[in-house]
């Protein structure tokens, strides 16, 4: 009966421990803040917004419809800059696991 005992108490210490684990696993894992298709609609958008509107200024319909283009690009770029420097500053969160032989 002991023998018995003892073993139910190993194995609840074990699932115990193995629950611990995975909830810390997952923690340790954060998502890119700046990577997402909404986020990047939002630069897009709001460049092509901004280039249309500047372009209209200048050049009337034709330049509102390039500067729309132009802002349309430039914020594709720059939320390509985004993502890739919150990855370069937060690498250690990003790192696949490697096995070291």
């Amino acid at each position: 009966m002991g023998q018995l005992k003892s073993l139910r108490v190993g194995a609840l210490l074990l699932a115990a421990c193995v629950a611990v684990m995975s909830l810390t696993a997952e923690a340790s894992v954060q998502r890119n803040r700046e990577a997402g298709k909404a986020k990047a609609a939002k630069r897009v958008g709001v460049g092509a917004a901004i280039g249309g509107a500047a372009g209209g200024l200048i050049g009337g319909r034709k330049g509102a419809v390039i500067g729309a283009g132009a802002g349309a690009g430039g914020g594709a770029i720059y939320h390509a800059h985004k993502k890739r420097t919150y990855r370069r500053h937060h690498r250690r969160m990003h790192r696949r696991s490697r096995i070291r032989r």
